[in-house]
């Protein structure tokens, strides 16, 4: 039987290659940031942070991340095992991915002041691929690219079902922050 870590190392991996096979010069890293937000005022917060976001760059544009699922953390555990057994069902669904392009960009153009793209591609959660538009903000920071983005995903649109009981303590939109620090390679 082959370990969980080498499955999920091996997936990342083979993502990861995809993008890049065909780049001259990319930028990574293991360690971006994603924060999202669904709660509701009166009510406990809903909020997770994940700190082992993997990310490659290309030079000309193409981007591709992956998170597993259960890297999010919660104030609360008994937060973070709902969602991981009742909502992201994370056992059976355990990375979520994007990959996509950024439109008009090449990393020739980046300097210090951020410069705001757009990134498109295909967004899987919960075994759903979905095409997404997200706006990004780029910006050299030395030899890495700064990389940072928020958006709002609906977790319907990945068949995420939120029971009754709880419908009115979690927002019906997720706000979601991504930050990364893209070292070139």
């Amino acid at each position: 039987m082959v370990p969980k870590w080498f499955s999920y190392s091996f997936t990342c991996c083979m993502l990861l290659w995809s993008v890049i096979s065909h780049a001259q010069e990319k930028h990574l890293t293991r360690t971006g940031n994603v924060v999202f937000e669904a709660s509701v005022p009166s009510f406990e917060e809903v909020k997770a942070k994940h700190a082992n976001v993997s990310a490659v760059l290309t030079d000309s544009g193409e981007i591709a991340a992956l998170i597993l699922m259960k890297g999010f953390r919660f104030k609360l555990a008994l937060m973070e095992e709902h969602f991981n057994e009742n909502y992201t069902e994370s056992t059976r669904y355990p990375q979520a991915t994007f990959k996509g392009r950024i439109t008009d960009f090449t990393t020739e153009q980046l300097t210090e002041t951020p410069v705001e793209y757009s990134a498109a591609g295909v967004m899987l959660i919960h075994g759903v691929n979905k095409d997404i538009t997200i706006p990004v903000l780029l910006s050299r920071n030395g030899d890495a690219v700064i990389l940072s983005s928020e958006f709002v995903l609906l977790p319907e649109d990945f068949n995420i079902k939120i029971p009754k009981i709880v419908r009115n303590k979690i927002a019906e939109t997720v706000d979601v922050s991504v930050s990364l620090e893209l070292k070139t390679q």
